[in-house]
């Protein structure tokens, strides 16, 4: 049976100027929290109908807050959770993986063209075979398509379009999103599939962007990967942070089907489904929406009006707060989209007419400010996606604020990107200026309000190591190849261990134990102790290692060794650092303007906290590098823990005796040497690549035949 309309009781307290004022929750029987649980579940479905359905919303947000907070508090205090309670919206346990289901009915594609002599083609066919008919135009949706399927009003699942036959199954992941209901309103079916378009809103998916940039992420392609990206993370608590929606547009099986498409969706949004307000009918008695009064004379043929359709919607494409890249033909009669059937792979009964790519020129949406490693500020146009050279482009740089200047570039600007060495896109040229003056700079950081400085064209976060942004970079360059190259502590890695509130500094990775890894999402005990052995291995690491893995701008592994050859130990350097930058000068690779940004750099408050943090876990090692050339010609990499020495040693003693220590294997690699716990990835490379690999015994070996003492 179908489900009744538990809005309809009038006597409900919290549909029309709810209370906020609520009762103590330990002055209610169970039996009177039960009724109440059930009284805010039915308001709250009513009020999320009205907001994303009707866009008319009877309650303001902060008295829906209320009301959410208080089913929240109610179903926690009674154990009275349920799995179509809105409460699910904010997201269940991470799970482990997919579970693959078959679909109601087949998600095919749709067949397109953006040609208009191939839409009359389809036109004709389907006259021939059917005779006249009336067509539903509504916008092609450039999102992740997904079937919704619905037993007695209630949410049973939700999957993912994947082959057309089957799917996974994200339904955790799709009871987050606002707009989709958990139970039906109305007299609806008590079976129904429905087929709709997950989707982030354009203004959503730039702000989130922008968000991503400034916290040093890589931002989304497009509206349409972050939606992809987003539906299939393992984690619904994520999901639930990002701002996805949904349209609902096709029914692909149902208990009581309509005789038409168009009287289908005039009957989703009785049953809280959200349809498309550009919906429009074209055709004989096109009475439905505006279609009449908008295609104009009745009486050409209906492609004619679908036709208009879409040069109308291609006119106001960029106008609309979700992305379009055609409109969609169907047939609205579904006796004769069964006599029309389908093909393997698209129903014949529908058609997509195509938009023309946006090419290189676009506007500019918004600007975010990415800070990185060494606090240079780096402004970012995000754009309205646009088509460079076959890539989909929506952010491009700014380079500096001379450039910015010089362009007259500003938010709101029509430009044209073009992509360096066809891999950077930046904005080459304002074409249609729409905006007053060009943008200027912040004068604070956007990460940690410290203060700008300008050095030249160039501009720079104050705050150091004590900005959220330079840290998170600071940690990953600390771990890196030009530092300390702690192998499976990678980007991601290092933004997880943050986001876990595990890394607050360089010094914390020296504090992570075994269980606050296993306790992640996809680390096991395997990858945990081998992270901590990586880390344990560089508890002594050559001083050379240690000077570039700090980050000090301008000093990277080269005026790093420099260094160390120049003062043998960590503390003479930074003694000439802090107090004698023209020290510094004499040294190879170290010029004024590097002595005095390293000078500035340990004068730092900041940094300076955060270098003595560090040496509470570290002990860098001096190794004297110009001994002998025994080893001269060979390239060796190090993985795991060794024995007899730490692998910085073992590093440093090979260069020392002519040889070159590099952190990847690649087909120039002479010897891959695997201590305990080795890196999967670099055993991998050196199988692909046919390097030795050998191990700690091998290797003492070797430098034995070679006459060099490893003790």
């Amino acid at each position: 049976m179908p489900v009744a309309d538990e809005n309809a009781d009038e006597d409900n307290p919290y549909l029309r100027d709810p209370p906020t004022d609520f009762e103590p929750v330990e002055e209610l029987s169970e039996a009177e929290a039960e009724r109440r649980v059930e009284q805010l579940r039915a308001a709250i479905r009513e009020h999320d109908r009205r907001y994303y359905v009707e866009s008319e919303p009877v309650i303001a947000d902060r008295t829906y807050d209320a009301l959410f907070a208080r089913l929240r508090e109610l179903e926690d205090a009674f154990e009275l959770t349920h799995p179509d309670s809105p409460t699910r919206a904010v997201g269940g346990e991470p799970i482990e993986e997919f579970e693959t289901v078959e679909h109601v009915a087949p998600m095919l594609s749709i067949d397109q063209s953006g040609e208009v002599e191939d839409v009359r083609e389809f036109a004709d066919r389907v006259q021939r075979e059917v005779g006249d008919v009336r067509y539903v135009c509504e916008p092609k949706f450039d999102g992740v398509s997904m079937e919704f399927v619905y037993e007695d009003g209630r949410l049973e699942r939700a999957v993912t379009r994947g082959d057309g036959r089957e799917g996974d199954d994200v339904t955790a992941n799709a009871r987050t999103i606002g707009s989709v209901p958990q139970r039906l309103h109305g007299d609806s079916p008590d079976f129904l599939a429905v087929r709709g378009e997950v989707y982030m809103p354009k203004d959503a998916f730039q702000k989130h962007n922008r968000e991503r940039i400034e916290r040093g992420e890589e931002p989304f392609a497009n509206p349409r990967n972050a939606t992809a990206g987003t539906i299939r993370q393992l984690d619904p608590a994520v999901v639930a942070d990002r701002p996805l929606d949904v349209f609902f547009f096709d029914v692909l099986e149902a208990s009581d089907l309509e005789d038409s498409h168009r009287a289908e969706l005039e009957r989703f949004p009785d049953w809280g489904l959200r349809v498309n307000d550009r919906v429009e009918v074209v055709g004989e008695s096109a009475d439905w929406s505006s279609a009449a009064e908008s295609s104009g004379d009745e009486s050409r043929d209906p492609i004619d009006g679908a036709i208009d359709y879409r040069d109308r919607l291609l006119e106001v494409r960029d106008d609309l707060d979700y992305e379009i890249d055609g409109v969609v033909i169907k047939v609205d009669d579904r006796e004769a989209r069964e006599e029309l059937g389908r093909t393997a792979r698209h129903d014949r009964w529908a058609f997509a007419y195509k938009f023309p790519a946006r090419a290189e020129v676009t506007p500019i949406v918004d600007v975010a400010v990415q800070v990185g490693r060494t606090g240079r500020l780096t402004p970012v146009a995000l754009l309205e996606p646009v088509d460079v050279g076959g890539v989909t482009v929506s952010r491009a740089s700014l380079h500096n604020p001379e450039e910015i200047a010089a362009k007259n570039v500003n938010v709101g600007d029509t430009v044209r990107v073009q992509r360096a060495g066809d891999v950077i896109p930046y904005v080459e040229e304002v074409v249609e200026k729409n905006s007053e003056g060009h943008y200027d700079l912040p004068d604070a950081c956007p990460v940690c309000d410290s203060p700008v400085e300008r050095d030249g064209p160039m501009a720079f976060c104050t705050g150091g190591l004590g900005c959220d942004a330079q840290l998170r970079r600071s940690i990953e360059y600390y771990a890196g190849d030009d530092g300390l190259d702690l192998e499976g502590l990678g980007e991601e890695s290092v933004r997880q261990l943050v986001d876990a509130d595990l890394l607050a500094s360089v010094a914390d990775l020296y504090e992570l134990d075994r269980a606050d890894l296993t306790d992640l999402e996809g680390w096991g005990e395997t990858s945990a102790a081998n992270l901590l052995a990586e880390i344990e291995a560089s508890r002594e690491p050559p001083l050379p290692a240690f000077l570039s893995a700090l980050g000090v701008p301008h000093v990277g592994p080269t005026t790093a060794r420099e260094l160390a050859r120049e003062f043998g130990t960590f503390e003479a350097f930074r003694e000439a650092a802090e107090a004698d930058p023209e020290r510094l000068e004499g040294v190879d690779d170290v010029g004024e303007t590097v002595a005095e940004t390293i000078h500035e750099f340990f004068t730092s408050e900041a940094n300076a906290e955060v270098v003595d943090d560090v040496l509470e876990h570290v002990t860098p090692q001096h190794v004297e590098m110009d001994t002998g050339d025994e080893l001269e010609g060979l390239t060796f990499v190090f993985t795991g823990s060794l024995e007899g020495l730490t692998r910085g040693d073992a590093q440093e003693l090979v260069e020392a005796h002519g040889a070159n220590a590099t952190s990847s294997v690649s087909g120039n690699t002479d010897y891959l040497v695997a201590g305990d716990d080795p890196g999967a990835t670099k055993r991998a490379d050196a199988e692909d690549n046919d390097v030795p690999i050998v191990d700690e015994d091998a290797f003492d070996a070797l430098l034995e035949e070679r006459g060099i003492d490893s003790d």
